[in-house]
């Protein structure tokens, strides 16, 4: 990991109380955890710029509109090393939502690793299944 602060733009797909995001499992903490989908900012590219570029690639679906929800200053271990990242959080609007409620999809990171997504309630986060960032569940519950 680097030693410096990532800035990533994320994109909550929600539909009523259920958002879309990928399943990541830590080995070293024994832990399944949720996270909705985006990536790293790249320099020069605006936030909500990067969070339409990443949906785009990850699930293939195209943002019509991107609203700033929240930032979160995340600090974590990820595979027994410590990480830090400066979430941008956007609620985003899809020009084809209809893609991602046809089945449960397996999207891919620009490494090619792939990725497991899917709808989940904010029920099940707030009866104790992971979200991420830390924070993330409060400033969907506040809007």
């Amino acid at each position: 990991m680097s030693e410096r602060a990532r800035p990533v733009a994320l994109g909550i797909i929600r539909e009523g109380d259920e958002i879309f995001v990928f399943e990541g499992h830590d080995p070293h903490k024994g832990e399944t955890f949720y996270r909705p989908l985006g990536g790293t900012i790249e320099f020069g590219e605006r936030a909500a710029d990067a969070v339409k570029r990443e949906l785009s690639e990850e699930v293939g679906v195209t943002v019509s509109d991107a609203t700033l929800l929240t930032v979160i200053e995340n600090v974590f271990t990820w595979q027994g090393q410590t990480a830090h990242e400066i979430d941008f959080v956007f609620e985003v609007t899809l020009a084809d939502p209809e893609r991602l409620r046809s089945v449960d999809l397996i999207a891919y990171e620009a490494n090619g690793e792939r990725i497991n997504c899917m709808w989940k309630p904010l029920a099940e986060f707030r009866s104790g299944a992971r979200l991420y960032p830390v924070g993330l569940l409060g400033a969907l519950d506040a809007k």
